[in-house]
């Protein structure tokens, strides 16, 4: 197996742990290279990398795109986190947290980006993976 399969099945791997194996299928369908790279480089290289768990990793990259105010990729990330077994109370404490050193209105939007993945995840229990993760996907995006 080259280089480039053993780090795209470490990082499909990575995905299928956070539950994400059916999330970024609409990414893949516009541009299957940019596809390839976020799953061998992103999630088989960095996310795979030791000394951090999955858990860990996860919590780091909700408190930057929380204190960044990320307006895109946040509801992915809560429902990754939610999917591993971190607690809707300890996203919550998460927010509250990074929202006193960003900056107050990143509370706000982190909230209801938070309520928008339970509220969509209440709605698409039970439905088939891949349907599911493309409904996910779909109702958390941004409407103009």
């Amino acid at each position: 197996m080259s280089d480039y399969q053993d780090r795209r099945k470490r990082g499909d791997k990575i995905l299928k742990q956070m539950g994400r194996d059916g999330l970024m299928l609409n990414q893949k369908d516009v541009c299957a290279d940019l596809y390839d790279m976020s799953v061998g480089h992103l999630f088989g290289d960095v996310w795979a990398r030791p000394h951090l768990s999955l858990r860990d990793r996860q919590l780091i990259t909700l408190a930057a795109n929380v204190a960044l105010a990320r307006t895109t990729g946040n509801h992915s990330h809560y429902h990754s986190a939610l999917h591993i077994g971190i607690t809707e109370k300890q996203i919550i404490e998460l927010i509250i947290h990074v929202g006193h050193y960003a900056g107050w209105p990143t509370i706000g939007l982190a909230l209801r980006q938070l309520n928008k993945v339970l509220e969509v995840a209440a709605k698409e229990k039970g439905k088939k993976k891949k349907k599911k993760g493309l409904a996910l996907a779909a109702a958390w995006e941004p409407t103009s």
